[in-house]
């Protein structure tokens, strides 16, 4: 499903939610340089984010649609995957990896990051979890349920930061098993973002199971959520909280 992400690129990147910049700060702040490997980059959203903070970003990505849309964007992107991509002898500051690094072997990864890391590099992987309002979720689970009867992951409300909690705690476990880390740590970063209607219309198929769906299907789910938000007033503010897992690379 990792390669479903750049069926529609543009939308991707118009409508997939940023990043605290109080994060993006906290990790230049704790990595030794600007060297910046952005993993799983997709169509650029965080590694523009660090470009601003005044980093020199690579990307990689196994999708060569997402690529593209990241390289018309100003960013160098590699094609591959991280697991067999050749770092031809560059390291790096910070390996970062937005909404991505579920797609990585936790260990295999995490031992390739400290391979191309400088000496207390710093190795980052985060992800964006969201909590709709409780009313409107249970109204938008009630259209899962009789829409999608067999897709169980969207047929509860989202419990914010916890949704999140397996796969931060898989990817800490990878860190650790790499043994070339010092102390993992979990940093959260809170933060909110008014939607429309319309807004997370355009939004949603970009996630999960959308961008597989059938076109009807989709369009079935897209008005049974628009009908729930309309009724719900319209518009909502979701609440975001930012999961970052992250540790240093030994020095030695």
């Amino acid at each position: 499903m990792a390669e479903s992400f750049g069926v529609d690129a543009e939308r991707y990147d118009r409508t997939r939610p940023h990043y605290p910049a109080a994060m993006v700060a906290r990790i230049v702040a704790g990595s030794p340089g600007p060297d910046v490997l952005d993993v799983g980059c997709g169509t650029g959203i965080e590694a523009r984010q660090f470009q601003a903070a005044g980093c020199k970003v690579l990307g990689v990505d196994p999708d060569a649609r997402m690529a593209g849309f990241a390289r018309r964007e100003g960013l160098e992107v590699e094609v591959s995957t991280f697991e067999t991509w050749e770092p031809a002898g560059r390291d790096f500051d910070a390996v970062i990896a937005g909404q991505a690094w579920h797609w990585v072997d936790p260990v295999a990864g995490a031992v390739k990051a400290a391979r191309v890391l400088r000496p207390g590099g710093r190795l980052a992987v985060f992800w964006n979890a969201f909590q709709i309002p409780p009313d409107l979720g249970a109204a938008i689970a009630a259209v899962y349920r009789r829409i999608m009867p067999d897709a169980p992951i969207y047929q509860r409300g989202m419990s914010g930061s916890d949704a999140h909690a397996p796969l931060s705690a898989k990817a800490a476990d990878g860190v650790r098993q790499a043994g070339a880390f010092g102390d993992v740590e979990e940093w959260r970063f809170g933060w909110e973002r008014p939607y429309t209607r319309d807004e997370w219309l355009d939004l949603l198929p970009t996630t999960g199971t959308h961008t597989r769906l059938p076109a009807a299907t989709l369009r079935e789910v897209l008005a049974g959520v628009g009908a729930a938000v309309d009724a719900a007033g319209g518009g909502f503010t979701m609440r975001y909280t930012t999961v970052v897992v992250t540790a240093a690379r030994g020095t030695s």
